[in-house]
């Protein structure tokens, strides 16, 4: 395309609608970043709340959960990673991770994935997904979401099917950054429930669990893996939003230099055709005052 005036125009109200839409997605990241990190933040006060009452019922007896047949031969992985693109390195980092970790396990995989794009990678490595569910598009939807992960395990574990079950996915550091992270969700061995049995509860004034006390623990736990997974959803979500917040930035700098350069260069082509019209008619007018006072 020649660079005249017009294709100049239709350049630069190009950029100019781009970079009206790289705005709207900035400040639409941004805002899900925040709606995200409150989320995880206020879990935290739910998370003590369901930690609290499983230090009361293990301190008074143990549990064993006799319907759950666990399949030591069949590890399961919940990995969560986006459906959109304009995310970086999000998906790349977070399946050379749980490639790697689930490597250390010889033994069968059952891969469940949150998010499209993370199962395309996935497979490219030779991990077959078993099950995809839907990622959430708000966080009223996570709810939801994760009820459908936690059933899915819960029947799965009594048939026998699957033994331990880990999560992945990206975990916010600080400001923009994200790590991946994993975490072993089931089973809940001596190891966890001796971690929950040392923590002290904050006053003096100790309760218990006077009936159904079995069944208090074991609700407790359904809560507990429900909080993991809802956690881990909201995390990766605010990961992914940040990263589309950087990549937007990067776009938004890249959109405004080429709009300066294009102005530029308007500019200096409108001033081309001004001067070049100017000397026309300094031309023009030279000629007839030439001609005029010809003898």
């Amino acid at each position: 395309m020649s660079n005249s005036a017009v294709s100049l125009r239709r350049k630069i109200a190009t950029a100019s609608d781009l970079i009206a839409i790289v705005r709207t997605m900035k400040a639409i990241a941004a805002s899900s970043i925040n709606e995200y990190e409150n989320a995880v933040s206020a879990l935290e006060d739910y998370d003590r709340a369901v930690q609290l009452a499983l230090l009361v019922g293990l301190r008074q007896s143990s549990i064993t959960n006799t319907q759950t047949r666990e399949n030591e031969n069949m590890v399961a992985a919940v990995i969560f990673g986006s459906d959109q693109g304009l995310v970086g390195q999000f998906n790349e980092r977070l399946v050379d991770f749980a490639v790697q970790t689930l490597s250390e396990h010889p033994c069968r995989k059952r891969i469940w994935t949150v998010g499209e794009r993370i199962q395309t990678g996935l497979e490219n490595c030779n991990l077959d997904v078993d099950t995809s569910f839907e990622l959430p598009n708000s966080m009223s939807a996570i709810t939801a979401m994760v009820s459908q992960i936690r059933s899915e395990i819960e029947n799965r574990r009594i048939r026998g099917d699957i033994g331990p079950v880990y999560l992945f996915h990206n975990h916010p550091v600080s400001g923009a950054t994200f790590e991946p992270h994993c975490l072993r969700l089931l089973p809940l061995d001596e190891v966890w429930f001796s971690e929950i049995a040392q923590r002290e509860w904050p006053t003096q004034n100790l309760p218990e669990v006077i009936q159904g006390r079995k069944q208090a623990i074991v609700a407790f736990v359904q809560e507990y893996i429900f909080v993991s997974l809802f956690r881990a959803c909201a995390e990766s979500l605010a990961s992914e939003n940040a990263c589309r917040l950087i990549a937007m930035q990067r776009a938004e700098k890249n959109i405004e230099n080429q709009l300066e350069t294009l102005g530029t260069d308007f500019h200096r082509l409108r001033q081309r055709v001004i001067d070049e019209e100017l000397f026309d008619v300094i031309a023009g007018f030279e000629s007839y005052g030439t001609a005029t006072h010809r003898p």
